[in-house]
């Protein structure tokens, strides 16, 4: 009999007894990941009825690819654009909760005895929340497009960077056995170095590359070309002395800005899911049965602290974002959770050798125990925040909605503070930028070209020149890009303000010509390196023309690459759906709204704002499709509106009152902006819009008719539908499709 591999039975065992699990845990509607946990716990030795892993190394070795492709997957779905869009209001509330987080966590550790950098790695688990579980329970909740829901993803977002960046202080914390802050600034800078660099070079070089072999790109090539990537930043990573999953997941954000992301996605699915699999279920592997009933007492304690707080962190988090009481109670009830990064952090301290035994198995049975609690924490939200409504004195009530509604008020900043911001924050990033690469030619490339290439001067003009021409265009970025365009031409209109504002050009040059002494101090002496600066101030005053062209192409082309992916939908789009660019969605009517009362003729909205409203919903049970001018909106309606991104914003802040008010969140009614075909004998066909009762049948409005090329938008109800037409109807999604069986051919 030929001899089997152990990893092959090993894998053979651990997956069939996954799947067995997973198929359980799917009837009990519970995430699959604690099936995964399960089946590592049935394999490991504190559970000696099944047979156990042979050979646990190389199921480790499968558990660590898994992470690597988890973290490349996470950064797939993870957008640097939306991570600008966010705002101050989830980045407010993220910052507070893992703060405080991450001193309760280590807190409970030195309160309970424990060494310090098991109190430490305990404050890193307990501070993420499971974007894994949160997403599925939204899923099953329906509540994804509340507007909680919307905060939390933010939160979400903000907390992956947070696990990234902990990924690395904590490993700088396990190596150095203390808590330096010399050593843990030095982490952050070259942290923030090493992602500016990479993320700028991937941007500007990956979407081109990719472009370039797009005609080659099968599923299989892509497939092996992303992997390459993905492990050549891992590489990278690893070299540069950080985490091979941050490689992971930075090569993931770029590749995300790429027109392949939703490709890679799709095709590298299935491997997350193998992979991923082998890593929880190595996490299972890893629990000891007799450790957590040793330590049930900890594990309850610890599991009802975090709870709480993280509920309450939460909460507060948003009331101090400016968000109203019953926004920050549902989002407090929905992050009470540990999960995929948590594991990985409890990973890190077993794998570096510096966090006790028990510290892993506590962590798994607190993200068991609060995965099963998130359904329900997040159903308890309502009756809470009705107990606490009822509770909170009359004074307080008033004054959370003042302090919201002040908060949501501040849209905008003076035209000082946006130059000012702009300023600090560009000097730091091309600062932090330029240093950090003169930093790494004078320290590793000269010594490697004066060893192997060339020594002497030569070899150190040789250096310092390309080192210049790496830095070149982030010095002229530092000098000569425009920061706050608008606000600076608003402030340079005024003749008291161009002084100050020339004082600020002036101090960018001085910054450029300060960091190329020292790049030429770096590699030649004083008087060579005096007489250098001169000569490159000169050559740059000389050919500032032809080296600011050459800086706007180098710009242009990253900007392209990194916009490439949204101008190419937004193309699609436009030619799927022009003028119909647009998206359906649910507005409530506030109290104190300047519309209440006010007809539809008279508010004058689709001509102010450009929106259509398809339907009002009002109260449980009363529904308004295609409402006529003549209809009022009052506190409470839901208005259910068409429009593009803008103009729906722009419709948003029409109906809001001048002082904020607490907005009513119950769940949307299923509105989809839909195309119908008028096909013979269809009972469309040589009809009204009226005459059809299309609206009656769809509950909905027709909101454009497509004709022989020729589009119609918001046709009259006299209008004669022809065969041939294709009808743009928004409304209720079960009712269009009903319609399809009576005479229709539909198209979504």
């Amino acid at each position: 009999m030929l001899h089997l591999p152990p990893l092959i039975h090993d894998l053979g065992l651990i997956l069939i007894l996954a799947g067995i699990t997973t198929l359980i845990f799917k009837v009990m509607k519970q995430p699959v990941v604690l099936g995964y946990i399960l089946a590592g716990l049935l394999v490991s030795p504190s559970f000696p009825i099944l047979p156990d892993v042979t050979d646990s190394a190389n199921i480790r070795i499968w558990a660590d690819i898994g992470v690597i492709i988890l973290l490349f997957n996470l950064g797939l779905e993870f957008s640097f654009k939306k991570l600008m869009t966010i705002g101050g209001t989830a980045s407010i509330t993220a910052i507070i909760e893992v703060s405080i987080m991450l001193l309760l966590g280590f807190t409970i550790g030195q309160v309970m005895g424990w060494s310090l950098m098991d109190s430490i790695f305990l404050g890193g688990i307990l501070s993420i929340s499971s974007t894994t579980i949160i997403l599925r329970a939204f899923d099953e909740l329906r509540v994804k497009e509340k507007r909680f829901a919307q905060l939390v993803f933010g939160v979400l977002i903000i907390e992956d960077i947070v696990a990234v960046v902990l990924l690395v202080l904590l490993s700088t914390i396990a190596v150095s056995r203390q808590f330096a802050g010399s050593d843990m600034l030095i982490s952050i800078l070259k942290l923030a170095f090493f992602l500016m660099l990479w993320f700028i070079s991937g941007i500007f070089f990956i979407p081109t590359f990719l472009r370039r072999i797009s005609k080659w790109l099968n599923d299989e090539t892509l497939l092996v070309v992303s992997i390459g990537l993905c492990l050549m930043m891992v590489i990278l990573a690893s070299a540069a002395g950080f985490s091979p999953a941050l490689g992971a997941f930075i090569m993931g954000s770029v590749l995300a800005e790429t027109l392949q992301a939703e490709r890679i996605e799709h095709i590298i699915s299935p491997i997350k899911d193998l992979f991923g699999a082998v890593f929880f279920i190595s996490v299972g592997m890893l629990i000891d049965l007799s450790v957590m009933s040793e330590y049930i007492w900890p594990i309850l304690i610890i599991t009802v602290v975090f709870v709480s707080f993280k509920v309450l962190n939460v909460t507060i988090g948003a009331l101090v974002a400016g968000q109203p009481l019953k926004t920050s109670v549902n989002a407090g009830m929905s992050m009470a959770q540990i999960g995929e990064f948590s594991f990985i952090i409890a990973t890190l301290g077993i794998t570096l050798k510096v966090t006790s035994s028990f510290l892993y198995p506590i962590a798994v049975a607190i993200s068991a125990i609060t995965t099963f609690t998130t359904p329900y924490m997040i159903k308890l939200a309502g009756p809470l925040y009705n107990i606490l409504d009822e509770k909170l004195p009359p004074t307080w009530r008033k004054a959370l909605n003042r302090y919201s509604a002040g908060a949501q008020s501040v849209k905008t900043t003076s035209d000082w503070r946006q130059v000012l911001q702009g300023y600090v924050v560009h000097c730091a990033i091309f600062s932090l930028i330029i240093l950090g690469v003169i930093f790494l030619f004078s320290r590793y490339a000269q010594p490697w070209v004066a060893r192997t290439v060339i020594n002497g001067n030569i070899g150190s003009a040789v250096t310092a020149g390309i080192c210049l021409l790496t830095i070149s265009p982030f010095l002229w970025a530092l000098v000569m890009r425009k920061l706050s365009p608008v606000a600076y031409a608003n402030l340079w209109s005024i003749k008291a303000y161009r002084a100050p504002l020339m004082f600020l050009r002036v101090l960018q040059g001085g910054l450029a010509i300060l960091y190329i002494t020292i790049l030429l101090l770096n590699f030649f002496s004083v008087n060579v390196a005096i007489g250098g600066l001169a000569l490159l101030v000169l050559t740059g005053l000389i050919f500032s023309k032809r080296i600011h062209a050459f800086y706007l192409r180098i710009e242009e082309r990253f900007f392209y690459n990194f916009n490439d992916r949204e101008r190419t939908e937004a193309v699609s789009s436009r030619r799927e759906l022009a003028p119909w660019d647009a998206r359906v969605t649910q507005l409530p009517v506030p109290l104190g709204s300047p519309v209440t009362g006010i007809t539809l003729d008279e508010l004058a909205l689709r001509e102010r704002t450009g929106v259509n409203i398809a339907m009002i919903r009002r109260g449980e049970h009363y529904t308004i499709s295609a409402p006529s001018r003549t209809e009022r909106l009052y506190p409470g309606d839901k208005l259910f509106v068409i429009g593009t991104d803008d103009q729906i914003e722009l419709f948003r802040r029409t109906i809001e009152p001048p002082e904020g008010v607490e907005v009513s969140e119950d769940s949307t009614h299923e509105v989809v902006l839909k195309k119908l075909d008028v096909v013979k004998g269809s009972f469309m066909a040589g009809k009204t819009i009226r005459e059809s009762s299309i609206r009656e049948r769809t509950k909905g409005i027709v909101v454009g008719i497509e004709r022989k090329k020729r589009r119609l938008l918001n046709p009259e109800s006299n209008l004669i539908m022809e065969e041939g037409d294709r009808i743009w109807i928004v409304g209720d999604a079960e009712l269009i499709a009903k319609v399809k069986g009576i005479g229709t051919s539909q198209k979504s």
